[in-house]
């Protein structure tokens, strides 16, 4: 059995906590489909209300570090060397479709790196964490490894396709042309976060996805290294900066770049 650090537990409580909000919220989207009555902004507000509530969670526990938030953008705390990056709701859209699928992702930057990281699925109550050197677990039971598989016609990848109005259509469908004819399958479950928690536990064998936000990725990126995978920035910068993303195991990071860089 893992042991959090004091640290992590900070960001653990936090996040239980915030998820039974998005829990009782989750629960009244039934009544909302029916009714179609403030839908978008019902979701809207459950997900500044999470916002708020692991911002003054976190600040309490740690008190003067900065925090980047999907809501209110960066707040500059007085201790620079450390900043929070949370999203209170990654997978707004399956939440606001009664999906179950969505998490709370907190990030710990220390001198620009990520140095503990917590993904949270409140529906499942799964909860994926890791701390730099140290690991990345399943609640406090299981180890994360990324899976095994060396060949791209046995492996599973997960991707994000760009929505109404927000990232480059055409070149991901040149993307997916490339990879899906070589893979054994492709999967577009609707969650950053968790598609790198899920390869970080095995499940995908790799993922990939251009324009997130560092909210999206910061806190997946430590579970995949620390279950002894490897992330890179597609085409070569800081992921942080640009969100262009893949992640995989140290066999296939290579075989899925190269797929990517054979796109004109």
């Amino acid at each position: 059995m893992a042991t959090p650090s004091a640290l992590v537990n900070v960001m653990i409580e936090a996040a239980r906590k915030a998820g039974k909000g998005l829990t009782r919220d989750f629960g009244e989207l039934g009544e909302l489909q029916v009714s179609k009555k403030g839908l978008a902004d019902f979701v809207s507000a459950a997900d500044i209300k999470a916002e708020q509530f692991l911002f003054e969670a976190l600040d309490k526990a740690r008190r003067g570090y900065s925090f980047l938030g999907e809501e209110r953008g960066l707040i500059e705390g007085t201790d620079k060397s450390h900043r929070w990056i949370v999203d209170p709701l990654d997978g707004t859209t399956n939440f606001l479709h009664a999906i179950p699928h969505f998490a709370i992702s907190i990030a710990l930057e220390r001198e620009g790196a990520v140095v503990a990281a917590l993904v949270y699925n409140p529906a499942t109550q799964d909860l994926y964490w890791a701390e730099k050197g140290k690991g990345a677990y399943l609640n406090n039971e299981k180890r994360l490894r990324v899976a095994a598989r060396t060949r791209l016609e046995e492996a599973v990848l997960a991707t994000g396709i760009p929505f109404l109005g927000h990232g480059q259509h055409a070149k991901f469908l040149k993307e997916l042309h490339q990879i899906s004819q070589r893979v054994a399958g492709v999967r577009r479950f609707g969650s950053a976060a968790l598609d790198l928690a899920y390869v970080a536990a095995g499940r995908f064998d790799g993922f990939w996805e251009r324009d997130l936000s560092a909210w999206d990725i910061a806190a997946g990126m430590l579970l995949v290294t620390e279950a002894g995978g490897k992330v890179s920035e597609i085409d070569g910068g800081d992921v942080l900066t640009t969100g262009n993303i893949l992640a995989a195991n140290l066999e296939l990071h290579p075989l899925i770049e190269a797929r990517l860089k054979a796109v004109t």
